[in-house]
């Protein structure tokens, strides 16, 4: 395959809208020294995504470009087969089945993709299928929290049912804590079927008086504050977000816990991707970590996906399909 064949994929120039998305024909890349290309069955879509289209907030700016966006094509996760690799790559070999994440350059909503074989790349487990592989962005930062949990200790997660949130469940379980999922009616018995110890509606029950006391508290929807979540915590607990917060508080906040030495509010970082990754991978080999998964669509149906993404009502995982045999792969 050379760089005169092309490939779909959903290009922006401009921040703004999901209308700004359009599919179009592209230069298949090459693998470069030490890279492997990956013919992508399956991406996700998640508020990384939606966030970053948008700029939002703006300050993100400095990183994703500033007036005109550095990356025209957006998807983090990614899962397929290893199509081509380059020179010096002695991990992986044409036809292995892999799955991971592309948080630098993004650019797996197209149907190929190129990235260092050293970075957040692993095998697919044998069991387990393209759609099903594409769970790590959410889980990744969840981890960034949950990793800070020890054996036995207890934690209450707020929002329990988007990507986010149904890993967290998992994770912190994976790591033999005590888990109160806090999520609406209609996710209740998702949240029991993960794993949580105690399940509460926040529809019918005010979760922040609940009269138990927590080692860390997270938000996994950025729609409470750390002084909503004060009486949760014990002498030293720890509340953590996703999102900044109410008039931007848990930043505000965050910001200033690090000052003083206490980091009490924190807006983690996820970091170490390709050992994150590499761990998934064991966690989905022995069913320890299974993804949710709300809607799918084809990759020509981006821009619908990015508008019920925005509407926040997704349960887990919205997967984009950007093969057929991805559909069909999961449908059956």
């Amino acid at each position: 395959m050379t760089t005169a064949q092309t490939m779909r994929a959903v290009v922006f120039e401009r921040y703004g809208p999901p209308s700004r998305l359009s599919l179009r024909k592209v230069p298949v890349p090459e693998p470069a020294a030490g890279e492997v290309r990956v013919q992508v069955f399956a991406s996700t879509i998640g508020r990384t995504d939606t966030a970053t289209l948008r700029a939002h907030p703006f300050f993100a700016r400095a990183m994703t470009g500033l007036i005109r966006p550095k990356m025209t094509t957006l998807g983090m996760d990614f899962a397929g087969v290893v199509d081509a690799i380059g020179p010096e790559v002695t991990t992986y070999r044409p036809g292995d089945r892999v799955f991971g994440l592309s948080p630098d350059r993004f650019g797996a909503h197209a149907e190929f993709l190129c990235l260092p074989e050293n970075e957040a790349i692993a095998r697919i487990p044998a069991d387990t299928s393209f759609k099903a592989a594409v769970v790590g962005e959410g889980a990744w930062y969840a981890h960034s929290t949950t990793s800070l949990l020890s054996k036995g200790q207890n934690c209450l997660i707020y929002g329990a049912s988007g990507a986010i949130g149904t890993a967290a469940v998992q994770l912190a379980k994976s790591r033999d804590a005590q888990v109160t999922a806090v999520v609406g009616h209609r996710h209740l018995d998702l949240a029991e079927r993960l794993g949580a110890d105690r399940v509460v509606n926040y529809e019918t029950q005010d979760f922040t008086g609940l009269g138990a006391i927590y080692d860390l508290v997270l938000d996994a929807v950025g729609k409470t504050s750390w002084f909503a979540c004060r009486p949760l915590l014990k002498p030293g607990g720890i509340f953590c977000a996703t999102d900044l917060g109410p008039g931007w508080s848990n930043m505000i906040l965050g910001t200033w816990f690090a000052m003083t030495g206490s980091k009490r509010v924190r807006i983690p970082f996820p970091a170490d991707a390709p050992g994150f990754i590499r761990h998934l991978s064991g966690l989905l080999a022995d069913g320890r970590f299974n993804g949710v998964f709300d809607r799918s669509y084809k990759l020509e149906e981006i821009v619908e996906a990015f508008h019920y993404v925005e509407t926040e009502q997704k349960t887990g995982i919205v997967v984009v399909n950007v093969r057929p045999e991805a559909e069909a792969e999961g449908e059956g």
